[in-house]
């Protein structure tokens, strides 16, 4: 277990323009890890990089040194100045034995995460694992540790409620937007084409909405969204002057006061008289007060879903103590599993040892005395050759992890 290391480099401590930096690409992966294993001499190795973090998880009898992680990064081939590289060192996480354990079993559980209960991490996780196990960097230690890893963070998932409530402003709003009562394939405007509008568009369309017209003050910069929704696009001047009614309007502007008052929502309506459902995202809201006076409106804004964020998130850090209790619950479980691991590994040869031991016996040392016996007795004879032969492979093996069992037992009484 001892020789489980990991380098990380993470969120918490590398500005995220640096991670960047370590990020190696998938053409030239398998060349720098095989690289990396032959002058180092390490047996297992994989390598994950996320938006918020780079690490390096390998099995290998090596000391985390400052001199060690300098050649390690040096022998990674970084396109990073040797004096920015060696600033690295400063900004580096390093774990070994228990304490790797933990953090990657943390680290896959989101609990380090930028957002805590984000369950894209495990996947992650698994794949870098999968493209070097694929590759033939990693062995029997890391295929059992990220059994044990996955098994880990589907309970937690499962068992806790850390990722159960959604915490971005986009998803709230579609929850909501989900609650009420739309007409099959609604109108949707959609005023603004920046990232908030942008994500709670392609939610609507990945389920199935296809009916949008996107305004922007610039339609130059509403074009790719426009594009990727099979939207007319038009410049927010002439909102005014749309005449096709709507369902929906999402609306999102950098705009430092209302755009939407009563005269132009009026015009917008277009002698329209049922309940619209109106997402106001913006900061201001982009929506006059008067307008939800007046008019039937089912007003979905930000201030509210942020406060439901809020309370999310606090519930999330109020389950961290929950799944700190199943991590260190499995690494406890874990920790017999590697010593029989050894014991089987250790014992791979005895079954090998015994059958040549039965050859040698059967063709050179009895040899003379078996072809004298009559057909029955030599069938008797093979009989119980055979039966001892299973036994004495069997065991040595059983009696072995029974010894293991105990000694657990006696070091957790």
């Amino acid at each position: 277990m001892k020789n489980l290391k990991v380098i990380a480099f993470t969120h918490r401590h590398v500005d995220l323009k640096d991670l960047g930096n370590l990020v190696i690409c998938n053409e030239e992966l398998d060349s720098r890890l095989i690289s990396l294993k032959n002058n180092l001499d390490i047996p297992e190795i994989f390598y994950i990089a996320t938006c918020n973090r780079v690490e390096f998880v390998f099995y290998g009898a090596h000391e985390l040194t400052d001199d060690f992680i300098a050649n390690f990064m040096d022998k990674m081939n970084f396109c990073v100045p040797s004096e920015r590289l060696h600033c690295y060192l400063g900004q580096v996480n390093r774990y070994s034995g228990i304490e790797a354990l933990n953090h990657l079993f943390r680290m896959s559980c989101s609990l380090e995460s930028l957002v805590v209960g984000e369950k894209e991490i495990l996947a992650q996780v698994r794949r870098a694992y999968e493209k070097c196990r694929d590759s033939g960097f990693t062995g029997d230690f890391l295929r059992l540790m990220m059994d044990r890893l996955v098994k880990t963070a589907k309970e937690v998932y499962t068992f806790t409620n850390i990722s159960r409530n959604p915490i971005s402003v986009v998803s709230l709003a579609y929850r909501k937007l989900k609650e009420t009562k739309l007409p099959e394939n609604p109108r949707i405007l959609v005023i603004g084409s920046g990232e908030t509008n942008q994500n709670l568009a392609k939610y609507l369309k990945k389920h199935k909405h296809s009916n949008f017209v996107v305004f922007n003050r610039t339609v130059a910069n509403a074009n790719a969204l426009a594009k990727e929704l099979n939207a007319e696009v038009y410049p927010l001047s002439e909102l005014k002057n749309y005449k096709k009614g709507f369902d929906v309007m999402i609306t999102c502007t950098g705009a430092p006061e209302a755009i939407i008052n009563s005269e132009l929502y009026q015009s917008i309506l277009n002698g329209e008289t049922d309940k619209k459902v109106i997402v106001d995202l913006a900061i201001p809201n982009d929506l006059d007060a008067d307008v939800l006076v007046n008019y039937p409106i089912h007003y979905i804004e930000v201030s509210s879903l942020q406060a439901i964020a809020e309370k999310n998130i606090q519930e999330r850090y109020n389950e961290l103590e929950s799944a700190d209790k199943i991590i260190c619950e499995n690494i406890k479980e874990f920790l017999p599993l590697i010593k029989q691991r050894r014991v089987e590994v250790a014992m791979r040869q005895v079954p090998d040892k015994i059958k040549e031991i039965r050859a040698t016996a059967l063709n050179e040392v009895f040899a003379h005395d078996l072809r004298n016996l009559d057909p029955q007795a030599r069938e008797v004879l093979e009989k119980v050759i055979n039966y001892m032969e299973k036994k004495y492979i069997k065991v040595p093996m059983v009696m072995a992890k029974e010894i293991l069992v105990k000694n657990n037992e006696a070091e957790n009484n």
